[in-house]
């Protein structure tokens, strides 16, 4: 826990404000909570969400040097802010004994009715402080903020704020190796479904030509994905000299995000238009997908990166604290939403389909929840359904352990479900493999009978030696080899003639 000086404050109202400033910390230890808290950051916000409750900040953006004097700041313009809220509120009218609003050097505390304890999100000033966590005051029953028994002054009560720092970090870098392993699963798992939709001419159809672009964009995606958190992420020295070559990065990296999710809208499309509008007659024009697919993206990646570089430079573009975001990240939202609407009306319909064949009623619904679960990783929807992170630190850590599966393994799934576990996929290896045994088979016969043949002349040819041999049950057993050879080699002569 952070031990800072008490500084006298001035009156406020009659009553006194402690401004509690934070001036020495071991370095060691804000390097790594840094590391820590930057990891969190960047692997709760690689893909977008509706909405979250989690709002890091990110400690590694200002130089080292300049560290105590950007938090110094941090806590100027919040007290600052804090006064104006207060100058601004109307006064207290409930009845009853309350404690006057005040400032209490870290958070700004309204007016708060005697005998309760109120609490609100912990700062961001300070690289181990989470800011999910909550920080409180205890209002007593005679209307005044609780004084500390040891200091006699008012205390807040801050522990939780970094109570959790060490278990936090060790999450951290479980859910950083999660996300290199599961990008690189997937890469490995989808090279593979591409090589086998690219060998197997028999395969060949317009649905297959989305799954390759989508299979193709999760490949690029994930390659820019492993190479931020490898060479950008574990890297505060690289951070610190904000090369070109880190945002250029960063834009292919926001770029083929976009192009993941658009290529996700494409398949709700093509699904949609498939099942729903049911258009039979002829093939649809595949032409707009690839501009929707890989074209779309671009313009909101080149309008992210030329506000970013006007409006928010800062290094390497890591920091998610800044609406610029949105650029990249609404669309991918609006993406997402109109899948839902897809998936819901493609259930609907499917329901519908089923009801009027006279399926049994829990046949009928298996098969839908079935199409639902199939549909779900492949039009992105896990990410509309669970949007929010829940505020309970337990509860936190789980949502977070399955949205980085749902997210990074994301690849691994999709390949499995629409190549591995295809039935189409399945049909076509099974033919390869028979033909290849059948071929490896007849080759290993032509061996064994060349081997045969070359073994039969050789023994021809070693005849003499046996007959010429002093032993007569040599000679007999010889000759009867003999003729045996001879038959051998008549035989052999008559069917070459």
């Amino acid at each position: 826990m952070l031990r800072p000086p008490l500084l006298h404050p001035p009156q406020l109202g009659g009553r006194r404000v402690i401004y509690v400033v934070s001036l020495q910390e071991d370095s060691t230890m804000k390097k790594t909570t840094q590391s820590c808290f930057l990891l969190i950051i960047l692997l709760t916000r690689i893909v977008p969400s509706l909405s979250s409750t989690v709002n890091y900040t990110d400690p590694t953006l200002e130089p080292v040097v300049t560290e105590n004097s950007v938090i110094r700041q941090k806590i100027i313009d919040s007290q600052f802010k804090c006064y104006e809220r207060m100058n601004r509120a109307p006064p207290y009218k409930k009845k009853g004994l309350f404690c006057n609003r005040t400032w209490d050097g870290w958070l700004c505390w309204d007016d708060t009715p005697a005998g309760r304890l109120t609490a609100q999100n912990c700062p961001d000033y300070f690289p181990d402080f989470d800011p999910t966590e909550r920080a409180s005051k205890y209002c007593d029953e005679t209307g005044n903020w609780f004084r500390h028994p040891e200091s006699n002054r008012t205390w807040s009560n801050y522990t939780l704020c970094n109570s959790f720092t060490s278990e936090k970090l060790k999450m951290a870098f479980i859910l950083y190796y999660m996300a290199i392993v599961g990008h690189a699963l997937s890469i490995t798992s989808l090279l593979i479904s591409l090589a086998i939709f690219f060998y197997f001419k028999s395969l060949s159809c317009q649905r297959i030509t989305l799954h390759k672009n989508l299979f193709f964009s999760y490949v690029l995606n994930s390659m820019f994905t492993i190479a931020h958190l490898i060479a950008v992420v574990p890297n505060p020295g690289l951070v610190k000299r904000d090369p070109v070559s880190c945002k250029v990065l960063q834009f292919f990296h926001q770029y083929m995000l976009g192009c993941n999710y658009f290529w996700m809208l494409c398949e709700g499309i093509y699904l949609h238009t498939l099942i729903v509008v049911a258009v039979f007659a002829e093939e649809q024009r595949l032409h707009w997908y690839y501009l929707l697919g890989w074209g779309f993206p671009l313009v909101p990646a080149s309008i992210h990166a030329v506000a970013r570089a006007r409006y928010f430079n800062d290094n390497c573009w890591m920091s998610v604290d800044t609406h610029l975001l949105y650029i990249v990240h609404g669309p991918v939202m609006a993406a997402l939403l109109v899948n839902f609407f897809f998936l819901l009306n493609i259930v609907r319909v499917l329901v519908t389909k089923l009801r009027d064949t006279h399926r049994a009623e829990s046949n009928m619904y298996m098969k839908a929840v079935r199409a639902t679960l199939i549909l779900v990783p492949l039009l992105g929807i896990q990410f509309v359904i669970i949007p929010w992170r829940p505020e309970n630190r337990l509860a936190g850590e789980i949502y977070d352990y399955i949205m980085h599966i749902l997210m990074h393994y994301q690849g691994l799934l999709v390949a499995t479900i629409f190549c591995f576990f295809n039935g189409e996929v399945q049909g076509a290896l099974k033919r390869q493999w028979t033909q290849y045994k059948t071929q490896w088979g007849q080759r290993r016969r032509e061996h064994c009978s060349t081997r045969s043949t070359s073994y039969t002349a050789t023994s021809i040819t070693e005849v003499p030696v046996y007959l010429y041999h002093h032993d007569a049950n040599n000679e007999q057993l010889n000759g009867r080899y003999v003729e045996d050879s001879e038959l051998v080699a008549l035989k052999s002569g008559d069917t070459s003639a």
